[in-house]
C-alpha cells in the first residue's frame, strides 16, 4: 500500500520512488487538478510530494492529512537532483511522520508542525 504520491512533475522512472511506498500521479491521472489529487491524497492517507507551491501554501492552513513533502530545488540535472535527493531522503520521510509539510532545499530542511 503507497505511502506517498508523486506529483506529475517529477520523474516518473526515479529508483528512489520505484516501489510499492510510492504512486504516482501519472498512474492515477496525470490531469488530476491540484484539488482532485489533495482529495484522493486525503482520502488514501498519502503524503504528497511535489515541487507546486499551491500544495506548500494549502497546508498551512489546513491539518493533515495529507502531509506534503515540498522539493525547492529548482531546476537541477537529473544526476545532481539524484546525489541531493538521496542524501536527506531518510531525514525527510522520518520529519514527514511528525510534521505535516517537510520543506526540502539543497542546503537544508525545514519542517512545520
Amino acid at each position: 500500500m503507497p505511502t506517498y504520491l508523486l506529483d506529475v512533475n517529477h520523474p516518473y522512472y526515479f529508483s528512489l520512488w520505484r516501489n510499492e511506498l510510492y504512486t504516482h500521479q501519472r498512474d492515477i491521472d496525470d490531469e488530476m487538478s491540484d484539488t482532485e489529487i489533495w482529495e484522493y491524497a486525503k482520502t488514501n492517507s498519502l503524503t504528497i510530494i511535489t515541487k507546486d507551491t499551491d500544495f506548500f501554501n494549502r497546508i498551512l492552513f489546513k491539518e493533515p492529512p495529507p502531509r506534503i513533502i515540498w522539493i525547492g530545488f529548482g531546476n537541477l540535472k537529473m544526476r545532481h537532483f539524484h546525489e541531493r535527493i538521496m542524501a536527506c531522503w531518510p531525514a525527510v520521510c522520518e520529519l514527514s511522520k511528525q510534521n505535516k509539510l517537510v520543506k526540502v532545499y539543497l542546503d537544508r530542511l525545514e519542517a512545520i508542525q
